[in-house]
């Protein structure tokens, strides 16, 4: 379905058990809400569940960028008004996790608790380097020459050697993003500045990381989780960037001891 929200129009699917707490899901850069569809159906039965594909992605609208974190977290209060949500867990990884660290900070009111999955809290001067680099790219190339080496960025040495079809469907997933959207959220990843003040957080508030994320490294997250009071942390292995992919079981069930 398509749901206007803050200025723009948002692709999403609403199931699970009506009546049941709320539970949304916000998916990396350069994929779409199917990366979750592990965790939403294993999750059915116990929550009502909000996908979404961010602004730029998936069915999404595409507006001008450069995007930032505003527009991201004002698109997922809006897309909640818009639906009649009062309050929701909320789970993102790597885009999708800054942005809940954003919701954190801001919209506390508006939240059961925050997953913050793959994901660092600020932009060092290298970090915005690699996302000129790959911007660079995709104007004068397009998606299509990012799929191949962001997947296998992506991936653990254990994953990617596996030959996993996985592995195709995540390239596809790359190369169909739109390059005007996929710029747009790196603008907003280069302007990425939360970790001064993730210790106004006081939701409650669990971080997972991949023991073999090279792109958002799980001893940042470890430090970064300790930043936040009474915070959880989780570290899966083997599991790179895209840990709900990679331990579909294992991360679901950090979701299910934490959420319920």
């Amino acid at each position: 379905m398509k749901v206007t929200a803050n200025g723009v129009t948002l692709n999403c699917e609403i199931e699970g058990r009506e009546g049941a707490p709320w539970l949304t899901f916000s998916n990396s850069l350069a994929t779409n809400l199917h990366m979750w569809d592990a965790q939403a159906a294993a999750l059915a039965d116990d929550f009502r569940i909000l996908r979404y594909d961010k602004r730029g992605h998936g069915r999404s609208d595409v507006p001008d960028g450069p995007y930032d974190f505003s527009m991201l977290v004002g698109d997922v209060i809006g897309l909640w008004d818009a639906l009649g949500i009062g309050q929701s867990h909320f789970v993102g990884l790597s885009i999708g996790g800054m942005t809940a660290m954003g919701l954190g900070i801001h919209h506390a009111d508006r939240l059961r608790s925050i997953v913050i999955s793959n994901a660092i809290a600020e932009a060092p001067a290298p970090f915005v380097a690699a996302w000129d680099e790959r911007i660079a790219i995709v104007e004068e190339q397009g998606m299509q020459a990012l799929a191949a080496p962001t997947v296998e960025r992506w991936s653990s040495d254990a994953f990617f050697n596996s030959g996993t079809p996985v592995l195709d469907d995540l390239r596809a997933m790359v190369a169909a993003t739109p390059a005007k959207g996929f710029m747009g959220c790196a603008r907003a990843l280069q302007g990425l500045d939360f970790e001064k003040s993730l210790g106004e957080i006081r939701t409650r508030a669990l971080f997972i990381a991949g023991k073999e994320d090279g792109a958002t490294p799980a001893s940042t997250m470890s430090r970064i989780a300790r930043l936040v009071e009474g915070a959880q942390y989780v570290e899966l292995s083997p599991a790179g960037h895209l840990s709900n992919i990679e331990q579909p079981e294992g991360y679901t069930a950090a979701l299910r001891d934490f959420l319920l």
